[in-house]
């Protein structure tokens, strides 16, 4: 918390009137209504985009679409702070927002602030028209205000002491004006913006690798590819993230965990993750051009995937596990398209099962971290499903093992697998890592992301080793490489 620049003139019990957002809260109502309203009715949010032309019909129709629940809304505590000793000094607090009335109404109540003035649907409570609004009720220079951006310059030279927030361009010209300014730093860090793009599930992206790996193929030119592939797929997934975490504010906020993610706690202005998810989905889309109309057409595919998602499908039960498990087989086929090699249909065959398990461990770990047998927020699972989501687990797991058993026979299993044998060897290691998987879920021991864990998992990544060793073993690459290393 910054130390505010204090003003040693005496207040004399004039009104302290707060703007809401940005100022009181460390995020922006209409937008949060915007995103909230696309996240529960996409079809009638975008509707209203017909009125953006209008801003108040445009946010008196947005509250109507998506209340939200103010008591949620991450607050800026130096500015809480300013008027709870407002309040201790007898003074008026009031709460002035462009912000629509159905909003601002209940979060002065919730906040108890002694007055509200707000947008009516008609009049957009911005700028010049909340500096006229706030002299009729307290007179000229008869209130002090606290603000957040330029347009509220009006607001603050109308009244009396001026308190600013996150705009220091604003504070010098008010001090130059000779006016009593308190400065609340405010403001976000890029580190944050970052922390919400979730670096550490590009992770998963490796994944890229199975068809190169499956193949063979350890050609640079091959292994080069693919990395470029992961890039677009690192950024379409940030996109991805930051649009699932616009979508999900209310939820992440009744999440134990979730609540301190940068856009849920207001460390980063929703306007900011809006620009970055424009400038994301640019980035993937231009590289993944770049390799051509086949891995354009899938990254699409997953971005567009990975949206419904965001929307509708993690609502849906079981529907949800189906696709995140499409979403993890896609970047399978994508390293494929990426690098030019053909993609085993038993290999896809056979990781989708893998993902429907690991997508079960995904919910069995939420559940069991659970504090309550309620639904989880914006799920459609609660705990009395955990038993349903084990016995899909199994059955995912002995499907997969099933595949690979049945893959040792194929024509190409033969022909890149000629000690056969080995192949059946693996396949203790693969039933142990995936029964392993399935149980600390079953345990709440993991991650909230079972691939994300599985990557930082030492025993689980040495049992996977092991695997990766049988299979080159049975592929005879051990041999050729020590050939090729040490001759004859």
């Amino acid at each position: 918390m910054s130390a505010p620049i204090r003003n040693n003139d005496a207040h004399t019990g004039r009104p302290l009137v707060l703007d809401a957002d940005g100022t009181l809260l460390r995020t922006d109502m209409m937008l949060e209504c915007f995103w909230a309203g696309l996240g529960t009715r996409p079809i009638d949010t975008l509707k209203a985009l017909r009125h953006v032309g209008d801003p108040a019909r445009f946010k008196s129709v947005l509250a109507g679409i998506a209340p939200l629940r103010v008591d949620l809304l991450p607050v800026e505590p130096e500015v809480k702070a300013l008027a709870d000793a407002a309040r201790a000094e007898g003074r008026e607090v009031a709460i002035a927002s462009a912000s629509d009335a159905a909003l601002v109404g209940p979060l002065a109540a919730f906040h108890k602030a002694d007055r509200a003035f707000s947008s009516d649907g008609q009049t957009n409570l911005k700028g010049p028209r909340k500096a006229e609004a706030l002299v009729a009720a307290y007179g000229e220079g008869g209130y002090d205000y606290a603000g957040n951006e330029p347009a509220d310059m009006g607001v603050w030279t109308r009244g009396k002491d001026a308190i600013t927030v996150a705009d220091p361009a604003s504070a010098r010209t008010l001090r130059a004006e000779g006016r009593a300014v308190t400065e609340v730093k405010g403001g976000w860090s890029p580190a944050d913006l970052v922390r919400a793009m979730r670096p550490h599930q590009w992770v998963k992206n490796i994944l890229l690798l199975l068809p190169v790996i499956a193949a063979h193929d350890f050609t640079l030119s091959a292994l080069l590819l693919v990395l470029v592939g992961m890039a677009a797929f690192s950024a379409a997934a940030s996109c991805i993230y930051l649009v699932n975490d616009l979508l999900d504010l209310e939820a992440d906020r009744l999440h134990p965990k979730k609540k301190s993610r940068p856009f849920a706690s207001g460390a980063v202005p929703l306007k900011v993750g809006m620009v970055a998810t424009l400038g994301l989905g640019a980035i993937a889309l231009s590289v993944a051009a770049a390799l051509g109309p086949a891995f354009l057409g899938i990254v699409a595919l997953y971005m567009t995937l990975s949206l419904g998602y965001s929307l509708k499908l993690k609502r849906m039960r079981w529907i949800d596990i189906a696709t995140l498990a499409s979403l993890y087989t896609i970047r399978v086929v994508a390293g494929a398209a990426a690098s030019g090699v053909d993609a085993s249909l038993f290999m896809l065959i056979f990781i989708f099962p893998v993902f429907i398990t690991l997508g079960c461990v995904k919910r069995l770990t939420e559940l069991t971290l659970a504090t309550s047998d309620e639904r989880l927020p914006g799920r459609g699972y609660g705990r009395p499903d955990r038993p349903d989501l084990l016995n899909m687990a199994l059955l995912g797991t002995v499907g997969a093992l099933v595949i690979f058993f049945a893959y040792s026979f194929s024509e190409q299993g033969r022909a890149l697998y000629p000690d056969q044998w080995l192949l059946w060897v693996a396949l203790l290691p693969i039933a142990w890592w995936l029964s392993r998987m399935v149980r600390l879920g079953w345990y709440g021991k993991q991650d909230y992301d079972p691939i994300v864990f599985a990557m930082k998992d030492k025993r689980g990544i040495g049992i996977l080793l092991i695997t990766l060793s049988l299979m080159f073993y049975a592929a005879g690459l051990w041999q050729e490489w020590a050939t090729s290393l040490f001759g004859r």
